[in-house]
């Protein structure tokens, strides 16, 4: 068996052709374009290539999008008050602050900013109001990871009511609301995590496996039951050669690729799951780009929400 590939590519694609449309209405009646408005602390590398894609993909889809700086030496006080700024701003509807933030700011940085970005700015989907619509199944803008994995499943006709889902990770941004969204659709939803027992064995039950953890390769065949969906959201960086060699033994292209680049981005599925699932998503060119596309109709519906002009 080899899996088949899910085109997270093509898919956002497919959304941000959707979304244009509305972008142009709305600017029509309300006079502007939607508002994108992004805080970058630091210098993350990787943070700053999401940041240039986020930007790029707002501006070729008609919004209106802007990056703040601030540098790694600032202070929480210093991004709340952007983020205060922002807050107050007519021209932005959403507000979007990259994570990760500096760890000088504190451990609960990320959940403080979370507090005070204005619920009905928070394209991220992560204010506790909005994590408490989507509680109730409710919610307006909704994490745009998760999001993205229901428009993958969901656009590739792969059944979520009834089936048997597995989301390896409870973090905020993407566990948890990975579970609510699959319950909401009828699953039958485990969340698994670093203390779940015999992992590998309750994976394999799954028809639905989300790989949401963060470690490069760890899940692999004996995860996985034979023909199951397996979606991968890992987005994690090989930085030595001998890491890509372990990982990707014999496979000349990917060496050559981190001869190229110094670095090789994999996800949190190992290769070897392709020879047993029915279905993956790669990395790259899975998971992430629907991200993107879903923070873009995010921007769009907060727009609409607080103009009142929905299209």
């Amino acid at each position: 068996m080899s899996a088949r590939l899910l085109d997270g590519v093509a898919i956002a694609n497919q959304i941000r052709a959707d979304v244009a449309p509305a972008v142009v209405e709305f600017t029509k009646k309300a006079g502007r374009p939607p508002g994108l408005g992004i805080v970058l602390v630091g210098d993350n590398p990787a943070s700053e290539v999401y940041v240039r894609n986020k930007l790029k993909s707002a501006g070729e889809t008609g919004m209106f999008a802007e990056l703040t700086r601030l540098p790694a030496t600032a202070s929480l006080a210093d991004l709340l008050a952007v983020v205060d700024t922002l807050n107050r701003s007519e021209k932005h509807d959403g507000i979007l602050v990259q994570s990760p933030l500096p760890d000088a700011m504190g451990h609960d940085a990320e959940r403080r900013v979370f507090d005070v970005v204005r619920a009905d700015k928070d394209v991220d989907g992560f204010h506790p109001t909005n994590v408490g619509y989507l509680v109730q199944n409710r919610a307006t803008l909704v994490a745009c990871t998760p999001s993205g994995v229901i428009e993958v499943l969901e656009r590739s006709n792969i059944p979520i009511a009834g089936a048997r889902a597995v989301v390896i990770g409870r973090s905020d941004i993407v566990g948890k609301p990975m579970a609510l969204l699959l319950l909401h659709r009828h699953a039958t939803v485990t969340v698994a995590h670093s203390k779940t027992k015999d992992l590998p064995a309750l994976c394999a039950e799954a028809d639905i496996l989300v790989a949401a953890i963060g470690r490069p390769g760890f899940v692999t065949k004996p995860f996985v039951r034979p023909g199951a969906t397996v979606i991968d959201v890992g987005i994690n960086r090989l930085d030595t050669k001998a890491a890509v060699e372990k990982m990707f033994p014999g496979d000349a292209a990917r060496l050559a690729t981190f001869e190229k680049r110094g670095a090789l981005i994999v996800g949190d599925v190992h290769p070897n799951v392709a020879e047993v699932a029915g279905a993956l998503t790669p990395v790259p060119g899975g998971v992430g780009p629907l991200t993107i596309a879903l923070l873009l109709r995010n921007t769009l519906r907060a727009a609409q929400t607080r103009t009142g002009l929905a299209g």
